[in-house]
Order: structure tokens, then sequence, then C-alpha cells
């Protein structure tokens, strides 16, 4: 990216604004940058810890297979997915707040007895789940936005700030040259002055 830039001390003045504006901005986004990469690694860890426990319930139910045959699907159902937004590096991610159940009502006298726990076990499966795919969710969020937080480090550290210092260095030596040659120029006028006085006194 060429940095567009004149020749004068107002284009100078701006370089040096907008430099030092990218100084002072690269730490923080340098600290955005690693803060975001560690919560992309927690939140890929939850998800990954959630869906083992997730299969680790399926597992420990696999003797009640049979059993599952006799229950009504119809029982239960999720209603709702209530989620909140929490803030996580200064980026909005989405978290659990709730998971709102409809129970259909059953007479615990004609049902088996295990119909309750049956409930309870399609609950627990059911929230690992949803707060899996929260934190995938969660995870993808902040992967995108380290990516973008990464881009704009990279092109302010490796492409702006050297791009700027470069137009800055070159502002400040053309006009050291100018300044060289008005005082040269001067110099000239005045041994030239100096010898035409010289002449005519002669």
């Amino acid at each position: 990216m060429a940095i567009k830039f004149q020749y004068n001390k107002t284009s100078l003045n701006n370089l040096g604004k907008q430099l030092k504006v990218r100084q002072k901005a690269l730490p923080t986004l340098q600290n955005k940058e690693s803060a975001l990469r560690l919560e992309v690694r927690r939140a890929k860890d939850q998800s990954d810890s959630l869906e083992a426990e997730l299969r680790r319930a399926l597992d420990s139910y696999d003797y009640l297979a049979a059993l599952w045959n006799e229950f009504d699907p119809e029982l239960i159902s999720i209603k709702d997915v209530e989620l909140m937004t929490v803030k996580v590096a200064g980026v909005k991610t989405p978290a659990l707040k709730d998971i709102i159940y409809e129970i259909a009502p059953f007479n615990a006298f004609t049902k088996p007895g295990w119909f309750a726990d049956g409930v309870a076990i399609l609950k627990d499966i059911s929230r690992l789940g949803i707060e899996s795919e929260i934190y995938k969710e969660k995870s993808r969020i902040l992967e995108y936005q380290r990516k973008k937080t990464t881009q704009k480090v990279n092109l302010y550290e490796k492409v702006q700030i050297p791009g700027y210092k470069e137009a800055i260095r070159k502002i400040k030596r053309y006009m050291e040259d100018e300044e060289n040659l008005s005082k040269a120029s001067s110099k000239i006028v005045k041994s030239r002055h100096a010898a035409e006085e010289e002449e005519e006194q002669l």
C-alpha cells in the first residue's frame, strides 16, 4: 500500500500524526490478538470437553437401549433455548442462559417408573449437546475476530508504520536538500554581488 504524500510541512505533520496513532494502537491490537487467541482455545477446549461428556453420557445409558423403545418421545421437547450475549476480549459472543423444556403430563401409575428418570436423562443429554454447539459458535466468532485483528496488526506492523516512517524520512530529506540548495544559492548570489561590487569599485 503506497502512502500518498506531498513534499511539504503540512504533509509531514499529517504523516507524523497518522504514524503516532498507529504506533499507539499497535500494542493494544497485539494484546487483543493474544487475548482472542487464548479465548478461541478455551472455547474449543470447552466444546470438546462437552462433546466428550455427551459421548460418555450416551455410552453410560447404553444399557437402557431396550427400555428407550417403550419411552414416549412426545413426553419432552425443547420449547426454547435462551441465549445471552457475553463480551470476551471486546467481542460479543453467545452464552447459554436457559433451556425451556415442555414436558407433557403423564400418569406415573400407568407409565413405567423410570419415565421420570428418562426425562431427566434427556434433559441432561440435550443440555450437553446444545452447550457444546454454543461453544463451537463462540469459538468460530472469536476465531473470525482474531483473524481480522491479526490482519490489522500485520497491516500496521509490516506495511503502514514502516510506510509512514519511510515517507516522513523522504520528506525530511527533501526539505533538508531544499534548505541546503537555498543556502548554497544564496551564498552564490552573495558572492556574485560581492564580485560585482568589487568590479564596480575598480
